[in-house]
């Protein structure tokens, strides 16, 4: 039996190498995450999967050099591994996948985020749950035009997104004008703008649909009409961490205001990093913001916590969409195991440190290894 004398873990930033840039991932994130290491008394460095060698005492990996730069170096074995992939292309890789079962199986090590949501598996989570289904939009797999044909007898609005989309990409938004000639209407987002496509037909929409999507899988969610300032939808984004207890906690909440062009509000389709009191208080006033904001906490700490129970895997952090409807009813939209960092400094700052403090946390779990 071993018994650990360090109290404070080695923490490995795992992703994967890169042919021209060493490895993969936001290379900035990384410095920040160890800079901030360093300042709490820890040691972290950067591990490619093909670096992460289980057999060995000690691990070539990468720490920041002068300006830009990175080097290589002999580091002690990390008894924690930070899960930074940044793609799920890489992550379905075998040799990939391979050495993330290999760490999960490891009694030295603890991993945690192993892999990526899906979205059709996170509503399926949540639906399994009364106190967190209510927050779910009426959400089915499309699999046929049937599928549609009915979800359009309930709903006028629906959105089509990919299952394992990311940043709002390929999502779909199709409206229904029943007095229409041409009653239905596909929005398509392409880059900040979206274009239309009118159709007579429920065949000549899905055919159109089929030639957008591709080979992808997607699902059918009920369109919810979400609070607006300016006249333009925003959504809350939650980013939720486990603190040096080991419990969920809500690190900070923005909101993401849409592009006036487009159908989502992510940033890179257009959309505004905004003060989510602001946004809420421009809709409902100050006393209603403050209930709304204090109900949001609550209900993304229960949802982590279901989304953990149902995956079962450990996890540590994820980011979570939310939207207030016109009631300033919640509804969840997404969340995501790889988080991108958030640019709010005071979030950002407690975002870094509490990487630090679970890893900690989970070190005293495993702190006596059989």
């Amino acid at each position: 039996m071993n018994i650990r004398t360090d109290d404070r873990p080695v923490i490995a930033i795992l992703t994967t190498s890169d042919k021209t840039r060493l490895f993969r991932g936001n290379h900035k994130n990384f410095r920040d995450i160890i800079r901030t290491g360093r300042e709490l008394g820890y040691l972290a460095y950067v591990v490619t999967v093909r670096d992460l060698k289980l057999g060995n005492s000690t691990i070539t990996g990468y720490v920041p050099g002068p300006g830009k730069s990175w080097i290589s170096v002999q580091l002690p074995f990390p008894q924690i591994i930070y899960n930074r992939i940044p793609t799920r292309e890489d992550e379905a890789k075998p040799a990939v996948a391979r050495k993330i079962a290999e760490c999960l199986e490891h009694p030295g090590i603890r991993l945690y985020n192993p892999y990526f949501f899906n979205k059709w598996s996170l509503f399926e989570w949540l639906r399994g749950s009364n106190a967190t289904s209510r927050h779910v939009p009426a959400t089915r797999r499309l699999r046929s035009a049937r599928t549609l044909s009915t979800m359009l007898k309930t709903h006028t609005s629906l959105y089509l997104k990919p299952e394992t989309g990311k940043a709002g990409k390929g999502i779909m938004r199709l409206k229904y004008y029943a007095e229409g000639a041409l009653p239905y209407r596909l929005q398509i987002q392409t880059g900040k703008k979206n274009v239309t496509y009118k159709a007579a037909s429920m065949e000549r929409l899905w055919a159109r649909i089929g030639k957008e999507r591709g080979s992808s899988h997607y699902i059918v969610q009920q369109a919810i009409e979400l609070a607006t300032c300016k006249g333009r939808p925003f959504d809350l984004r939650v980013l939720l961490q486990k603190n040096g207890r080991g419990g969920w906690a809500v690190t900070g909440i923005g909101a993401r205001l849409a592009g006036s062009r487009s159908i989502t509000t992510h940033v890179p389709r257009g959309g505004s990093i905004e003060d989510p009191s602001k946004m809420l208080e421009a809709m409902f006033g100050p006393d209603r913001t403050a209930s709304i904001l204090k109900n949001l906490s609550s209900t993304t700490l229960l949802i982590a916590r279901q989304i953990e129970r149902a995956s079962g895997y450990t996890l540590g952090e994820m980011s979570m969409d939310l939207g207030a409807d016109d009631k300033g009813g919640l509804w969840f939209f997404e969340a995501n195991s790889r988080p991108m960092k958030f640019d709010e400094p005071d979030i950002r700052k407690l975002s870094l440190e509490r990487i630090f403090y679970y890893s900690q946390h989970l070190a005293r779990q495993t702190a006596i290894i059989p």
